[in-house]
This record gives structure tokens, sequence and C-alpha cells, in this order.
């Protein structure tokens, strides 16, 4: 059905059209009638726009992270740190440097040196194996590999459920905690152990 028009195709404008559309609305508007259909339209996606922000909120920031186990305790690293991963093979010890550090390997032509935060830490330690893995961490020009019991995987951390180290975790591992999630799994911060003088291996050779 053609939309009806207040002005006719010769150009009039057809009053009693108008005063009768008028009238309608007035009478609308009386009896409490809802907007009109496209200034309803207009509202309704005005109120979705609007309802994408609570979604956005009740997600937040996330943090991907690597989470791995030592000495029993769970630890994640973030992915943004992370080169690779692979397994612990051969290593050459190096004289002179703390027991944390466990030497250096050859990969794929680059020279690596091999922290044990276990040792790092002062968690107990076992005997190294071929079923463990190394995490290989850079910030800048700086890395090392880390040595992991095992690497559980990817998981999704919700900032804002991060809380404050426990009292019970104190020395070393507190200081490079970013913060721990509800099931326990501490968060590390590698910026701050790349950027310690401690885990830097410096050897003169003659």
């Amino acid at each position: 059905m053609p939309e009806e028009k207040a002005v006719h195709a010769e150009g009039k404008i057809d009053w009693a059209f108008v005063h009768s559309r008028l009238q309608a609305l007035r009478s609308a508007l009386d009896e409490g009638a809802g907007p009109l259909p496209a200034a309803r339209e207009l509202l309704k996606r005005r109120a979705a726009k609007l309802a994408e922000v609570p979604a956005l909120e009740e997600g937040g920031a996330r943090v991907t992270a690597l989470e791995f186990e030592l000495s029993g305790e769970r630890y994640a690293v973030e992915t943004s740190f992370i080169d690779e991963t692979f397994p612990l093979s051969e290593f050459t010890p190096l004289f002179c440097t703390p027991p944390f550090v466990l030497g250096i390997t050859n990969l794929r032509g680059r020279i690596v040196s091999i922290v044990d935060l276990r040792r790092f830490f002062e968690l107990p330690t076992v005997g190294l194996s071929n079923l463990n893995r190394v995490i290989l961490v850079r910030d800048g020009g700086m890395e090392f590999g880390m040595v992991a019991d095992t690497i559980e995987g990817i998981r999704e951390i919700p900032v804002r459920e991060l809380q404050a180290p426990l009292p019970t975790l104190t020395g070393v591992r507190e200081e490079f905690l970013t913060g721990i999630t509800g099931d326990r799994v501490a968060l590390l911060n590698i910026s701050k152990i790349l950027a310690d003088p401690r885990v830097v291996v410096q050897q003169d050779v003659e």
C-alpha cells in the first residue's frame, strides 16, 4: 500500500491530511502510547549499545599466561615474555655461579643460560630428568631459560581476581610475584626477575 503524503503531485498541501495526522499523534500521546516506531527502534539500538558496557566490565582485563609446576607449587608466566619452551637435555655447568644457575646450553647456535627457579625461590628440589622443560623468557635484551617440572598449559587470568601475595610467602618468592589467583597459581613478575642482578651470569674468560 503506497504511503500517504501531505503534498499532492501538483505541489498543493492536503491540510485535511495534515490535521488528521496531528490529531492521531495527539490522541496517541493522550492515551499514553509508546514512542513511534522509528523512535522506538532508535531507543532499542541505544539500549543494546549501553548493555554492552556491563559485559565488558564483567570480563575485564585478562592476562594470557603459561602455567607450570615447581616442587608441587603452581606458577604462571605471561606469554608475552616467552620465546619458546624446549626439553631440558644437555647443558654445561658453569663454575663460580650461584647454585640456582644450572649452566648454559646451545639452542640452535645461541648460548642460553639455564636457571633453576626452585633453588632461586628456595623450594624443595628433586633430581632433574629429560621430563623437565625449559621456558625461555625474554624482556628487552635480557633472556634465560627457566626449568619447570611440568608445563600445564595456557590459561587466561582475570586481572581483577589477582590477590596480593600471601603473608606466608616470604623472601625472594614474594618479591617477584605479581599476585595469586583464586586457585593458588602464583603469577611471576618476569620483568623483575630478569632485571635482578643475581640472575645475570657473568663469566670472565682469560
